[in-house]
């Protein structure tokens, strides 16, 4: 089977260009709202679920303002050069790892202010990042972007002459590893579901399992890819990233459940 991207524009409203990607990210935002939201009025508290509904405005916000710093900061270079495109993020630029990380210090400041628990709210915003990455990623499909290493397999990526990296012009057909990451990311929330319908399990597991189970993806995936933005000897900065938060994670995972114990 071979991809091939129809183009980054959906449609037009007079001159103005709608693109896949913002349609694709809006409908992974929307889909990973409901889920939070469902999943904490379920396994948590119906009467605080609303919350997760009145804050997801202001986490997605602050989480897209994350995900793009971080994207212009490992992309310094050029943004140092064209500093107004730092503002352009209808044609993509963002990075989950800069998402996670402003996101959450959303969460926690939700929890503060809200009076919830952190890890429950944490818990469910985790399932439905999940969720929302594994539709997401398909918006790299349509900009033609995040794609891995040339490929002969019966599933590849078409990718135009004008979106190749110089060093890799004269192949056609490359790694859909955009396809890759949204079956695993989809799989990892399928595990989390699991996780938090055990009646066992402390708060704060599953988000841990999360960090943890999308990391390890990451470090595969940017084993494959070509265009990762930074590199430190033999590892992409993305990798290392995982490989850091991989252990934080299986660090508090075993401290929340030394505590329940």
């Amino acid at each position: 089977m071979i991809f091939t991207s129809p183009g980054e524009v959906a449609f037009r409203i007079f001159s103005l260009p709608v693109y896949y990607y913002g349609i694709i990210m809006a409908f992974a935002v929307l889909i990973g709202c409901v889920t939070a939201y469902t999943l904490f009025r379920k396994f948590y508290s119906a009467d605080k679920a609303d919350v997760v509904i009145d804050y997801s405005p202001f986490i997605i916000f602050s989480g897209i303002i994350g995900a793009r710093l971080y994207y212009c900061l490992v992309n310094l270079d050029y943004y140092i050069q064209f500093p107004l495109q730092i503002f352009n993020i209808r044609q993509g630029g963002l990075s989950v790892h800069g998402m996670i990380f402003i996101g959450i210090c959303a969460i926690l400041y939700t929890a503060y202010r809200k009076k919830i628990d952190f890890w429950k709210l944490f818990d469910v915003f985790a399932c439905g990042a999940a969720i929302g990455q594994s539709i997401g990623r398909w918006g790299n499909f349509f900009n033609s972007e995040a794609f891995g290493l040339p490929t002969n397999l019966p599933w590849a990526l078409y990718i135009p002459l004008n979106q190749r990296p110089d060093a890799f012009i004269q192949y056609e057909y490359f790694h859909p590893t955009f396809l890759y990451e949204s079956i695993l990311d989809f799989i990892i929330f399928i595990i989390l579901l699991v996780i938090l319908r055990k009646k066992h399990t402390s708060p704060g597991v599953t988000a841990c399992c999360y960090l943890f189970l999308y990391s390890f993806v990451r470090i595969f995936v940017e084993a494959i890819r070509i265009d990762s933005a930074l590199d430190f000897g033999s590892m992409h900065i993305a990798q290392i990233v995982s490989v850091v938060l991989m252990l934080f994670a299986a660090i508090f995972y075993f401290l929340l459940n030394k505590k329940s114990v």
